[in-house]
């Protein structure tokens, strides 16, 4: 399904059929709403399932200027205005947890649980010069220049070796990514920070990060859960995308969580 959020033609698909409570999926940088495919058939027995291509990615359109996460999370509340959706419980990885933290934030009446993975709540100043280099790179030489290291930060040898489909699936996904928009959101990144506003939330949330992740470090994550009163923190035996190696263990965490809650 398409529709114009925000002057972004953006790409969704919702699974309304059970009727149950909204749940959105939010993607990592370089990544579509396939990525939740697993997890989408999971939940869609007992929730309305949301998931959708960030501006810039998968099939949805290249932004026209620079935009932040502000603007990011403004595009998931117009999202779920047009499908009718007030309440959502919200999963974000990467990227995707920092536009759920921003939307959160920003739009905290229509949260109902937040699950935040292998995410941070602010880029540290000195690592703001790599996401300048990573987008002058793509601009240059285009997605296929980072895919390698990307996959090695992303999965585990282990992981990349069992599931090696799993990966090139993934893979393909972040060639196909347009280099403008994977550029417009590392700036995005760089200047992320919503650390000093985190104690402001008042919303169950469920704190999730790899032991193996090397871009965002379990202790980045933990700092995260702890300036959100009342939160959960747990580690799973993974790298960066850890709902997508340790899915298993991920799916039986979150359907946890939200028992609880719904």
């Amino acid at each position: 399904m398409q529709v114009t959020v925000n002057g972004i033609d953006t790409h969704y698909v919702f699974d309304d059929r059970s009727g149950g409570p909204a749940l959105a999926f939010i993607h990592q940088l370089g990544g579509d709403h396939s990525v939740w495919d697993t997890l989408a058939g999971h939940f869609r027995h007992r929730h309305s399932v949301l998931r959708y291509d960030v501006r810039g990615h998968g099939a949805s359109a290249v932004a026209g200027e620079p935009f932040g996460f502000a603007q990011l999370a403004a595009d998931l509340a117009a999202l779920l205005d047009a499908n009718d959706i007030e309440h959502v419980h919200l999963v974000g990885m990467s990227m995707g947890g920092m536009i759920a933290q921003q939307f959160a934030l920003d739009y905290p009446q229509r949260v109902v649980t937040l699950a935040l993975c292998d995410t941070a709540s602010h880029t540290p100043p000195e690592a703001r010069a790599i996401w300048n280099e990573r987008a002058a790179t793509v601009r240059r030489d285009g997605l296929a220049a980072l895919a390698d290291a990307t996959m090695a930060r992303w999965f585990s040898g282990d992981f990349r070796h069992a599931h090696a489909q799993t990966v090139s699936q993934i893979r393909d996904v972040l060639l196909r990514t347009p280099s403008e928009g994977y550029a417009m959101a590392c700036e995005a990144l760089r200047d992320f920070d919503v650390q000093a506003r985190l104690a402001q939330l008042r919303v169950p949330a469920l704190a999730v990060a790899g032991r193996y992740d090397n871009g965002t470090p379990p202790t980045a994550t933990q700092a995260l859960a702890k300036s959100i009163e009342g939160s959960h923190f747990v580690v799973l035996d993974a790298a960066h995308l850890a709902p997508v190696e340790e899915s298993h263990r991920f799916t039986a965490l979150l359907e946890t969580f939200l028992k609880q809650l719904v």
